[in-house]
């Protein structure tokens, strides 16, 4: 794997993304949202490699990726924290779909439709706010301990926009309803990706 040097600008429109859909060969789309959402809509010829298993195994997928790779996610924040664990990784040309797949779909792009579900940061949005009107409620008519938990929450989300991370987030996604029929795994995440060249024999095989 050679390490590149990060493009000027990271983000790209999703107008320019749609036209390299139908300039470049090379092209290589990889949507970090959960399998759910996937499954739900996403860009047609794009891979799912939920950031967390991306987070996982980077080194592995970063031998499976080329010189031109779009990361898209919902609005573009779990992309951007993908770009830099791939940096770490010596992908440093990722880009950032602008807007995510909403965006693209918007924009006129190519996309998938399924089974509709709330995205994952709509469902931290209700849970965090329906969390803190239930703390100030409590706080006030029960007992001023419950007041702590809005205190506690803001701080959370204060800090999750600090590092870029969601442990919230990566809780509600563990739910349920948030489950696909099918779970990517480091096996079935790798195996899709196509073999670029000069990817050693051994990570093809993985």
């Amino acid at each position: 794997m050679t390490s590149t040097s990060a493009p000027a600008d990271t983000s790209l429109a999703p107008e320019t993304l749609n036209s390299w859909f139908k300039e470049h060969g090379d092209l290589l789309v990889i949507d970090v949202r959960s399998a759910a959402e996937f499954e739900s809509m996403h860009i047609r010829g794009s891979y799912n490699v939920p950031l967390p298993l991306l987070s996982e195994h980077t080194n592995e997928l970063a031998d499976r990726l080329g010189s031109r790779v779009v990361l898209v996610c919902q609005s573009g924040a779990r992309a951007q924290h993908a770009r830099q664990r791939l940096g770490g990784a010596g992908i440093g040309t990722a880009y950032v779909l602008t807007g995510g797949v909403p965006g693209f779909a918007s924009a006129g792009g190519d996309v998938v439709r399924g089974r509709t579900r709330w995205d994952l940061e709509r469902q931290v949005r209700l849970a965090a706010g329906s969390l803190v009107v239930l703390g100030l409620a409590g706080g006030r008519f029960v007992s001023p301990k419950i007041r702590m938990l809005a205190g506690a929450i803001g701080t959370g989300l204060t800090f999750s926009a600090a590092t870029n991370t969601c442990a919230m987030g990566q809780a509600i996604s563990a739910m349920p309803w948030n489950k696909a029929a099918k779970e990517p795994t480091r096996e079935t995440a790798i195996q899709q990706l196509p073999v670029r060249s000069g990817a050693s024999e051994e990570t093809a095989a993985a």
